[in-house]
């Protein structure tokens, strides 16, 4: 079974998720913690880190299950073909949004402003160290066209 990401309608991440889940498929909205400010309170949100899109896990004789919801638009494609995530992807990705994988202050001390950085669980990626701040560094990958924000420890 391969990792497919399909297009939602905007706004409709988290509860696609939910209806693909309840139609039995392994569906997954990578999310983040983020602070929103009112006139009147502060409050804790889920964000969707990739917006408009779920990543389903599915066969693909099954592969047309997804539209059973109606918040799913179509399948995201690359070259002609169906976008595909591999798990290893996934793992990192989860492992990322967990919080599990943190920089130590030794390795980030000798860092500075436009070096080259290679990301060991991105298969080596290499970035350029884009900006720096008390507790965060973010690398700017040309290969995806994104930047990385990584916690120091």
């Amino acid at each position: 079974m391969n990792w497919y990401v399909i297009h939602t309608k905007p706004r409709g991440e988290k509860k696609a998720e939910e209806q693909l889940l309840s139609f039995g498929i392994n569906a997954y909205c990578p999310t983040r913690n983020e602070i929103r400010l009112w006139s009147d309170r502060k409050k804790r949100i889920q964000v969707p880190v990739l917006p408009s899109m779920v990543l389903v896990n599915i066969d693909e004789k099954d592969i047309n299950r997804v539209f059973e919801s109606p918040l799913v638009v179509r399948y995201m494609f690359w070259m002609g073909k169906r976008a595909i995530v591999r798990q290893s992807e996934i793992d990192i990705l989860k492992k990322y949004l967990d919080g599990s994988y943190n920089l130590t202050n030794s390795i980030s001390s000798s860092i500075n402003v436009g070096d080259d950085f290679k990301l060991p669980s991105f298969n080596n990626e290499k970035g350029i160290v884009s900006r720096i701040s008390n507790n965060n560094i973010w690398i700017y990958l040309k290969s995806i066209g994104y930047s990385v924000k990584l916690k120091l420890a």
